[in-house]
């Protein structure tokens, strides 16, 4: 079952949230308001998770990891802890502070903590490792990972729609997207994105410009890192001034400092990972989203290991599956014209029914 998992401009996380270290057991009984008898019990099972530096609320894909943890807290009242980094030195001694506290899954969101998570996995083979949005550097194993799944999302399908949706709906005839770092993860929005604008134009005999990102070339631009947002809004800056009046920052919580710059130029955003139009400040320019449903990955491998069906098989998150999608257009429904979205309707099933493949060498297999 898909679950819905909405984020908060407002989000936080507590110190008493931050880490629940509690035995296994059943609580005594309570009485609840209409005197009927209540009992919650814990269960023996616990899911830990590492950021990267972005940290828990960068709107992004952090925070939706987070989320998910918090609903399988919720619903399936597991013990949970967590530690939130703020530099890439951390990533590494933060995955063996998870390990020391006996956790049954250590999850670390992102791509830039593959390795110490792999190092951990293979050290550890009774605890069980989950990386989200990467593979396992495959080279670098000494052998099979049993212990380790990868949580991938096939983002250039659902950046393929957006895409298209730049290009029908920009006045300036110019588009750009940008990434905080090139990886696959990043590089993967990129690509779909390109083949989406490049898809209007052979489907509407139009010329709409990309500026950020050659496909063919693998080249564009990028801000160095994923929380600087100060870069950010200077590389928006670049892309405007090259024309752009829609921009996509695919860079976690360095693609915040777009926002403010967009707002001040009257252009538009078109945000990754979450609905943008919720987890950000910029509801006003927020065109719509590239959506990855991290939540729901991390949930359904909580709930396989509380089952005690945790297997290394990768979770590949695609339209099909519903692993990845396109936002509502929010404010901006009125101004997408009906046979755009149409159009969008169409493509996507295209990409389901197969019809239509995102080439990318960036994708997940």
């Amino acid at each position: 079952m898909k679950r819905s998992f909405k984020t908060s401009g407002a989000f936080a996380v507590t110190a008493a949230a931050a880490l629940v270290l509690s035995s296994c057991g059943e609580a005594p009984e309570e009485e609840s308001d209409n005197g009927e008898a209540a009992a919650s019990e814990e269960t023996d099972y616990k899911a830990c998770v590492v950021s990267d530096e972005g940290g828990w609320d960068d709107r992004s894909f952090n925070q939706s990891a987070y989320e998910g943890l918090q609903m399988a807290i919720d619903e399936m009242n597991i013990q949970h802890a967590e530690a939130q980094s703020t530099a890439e030195s951390e990533y590494a001694p933060n995955v063996d502070t998870m390990v020391q506290q006996d956790c049954d899954v250590v999850f670390g969101v992102g791509f830039l903590l593959e390795e110490g998570l792999r190092l951990a996995a293979e050290s550890n083979e009774d605890t069980n490792f989950a990386l989200i949005d990467s593979y396992f550097n495959e080279e670098e194993l000494e052998g099979e990972l049993e212990n380790g799944k990868p949580l991938v999302f096939n983002t250039g399908e659902a950046a393929y729609l957006a895409g298209y949706v730049a290009a029908a709906t920009t006045e300036t005839g110019t588009v750009g997207t940008w990434g905080g770092i090139q990886i696959p993860s990043v590089t993967v929005f990129m690509d779909g994105f390109a083949d989406g604008v490049t898809r209007y134009n052979d489907d509407n005999d139009g010329d709409v410009e990309l500026v950020g990102w050659d496909k063919e070339e693998q080249s564009g631009t990028f801000s160095g890192d994923f929380s600087d947002q100060t870069q950010g809004g200077e590389v928006t800056e670049q892309l405007l001034s090259q024309g752009a009046d829609i921009v996509m920052p695919v860079a976690g919580n360095a693609g915040v400092g777009a926002g403010p710059v967009l707002e001040d130029a009257d252009a538009k955003m078109i945000w990754v990972d979450s609905d943008g139009y919720e987890s950000t400040d910029f509801p006003d320019i927020m065109l719509t989203s590239v959506m990855k449903e991290i939540g729901q990955s991390v949930y359904a491998t909580i709930e396989e290991g509380v089952a005690g069906e945790f297997t290394s098989e990768p979770y590949v998150g695609t339209l099909e599956n519903e692993g990845v999608g396109l936002a509502p257009f929010h404010d901006f429904e009125d101004e997408v014209p009906s046979e755009v979205q149409d159009a969008i309707e169409q493509l996507r099933q295209e990409i389901i029914d197969g019809e239509t493949v995102i080439e990318s060498e960036n994708a997940p297999s």
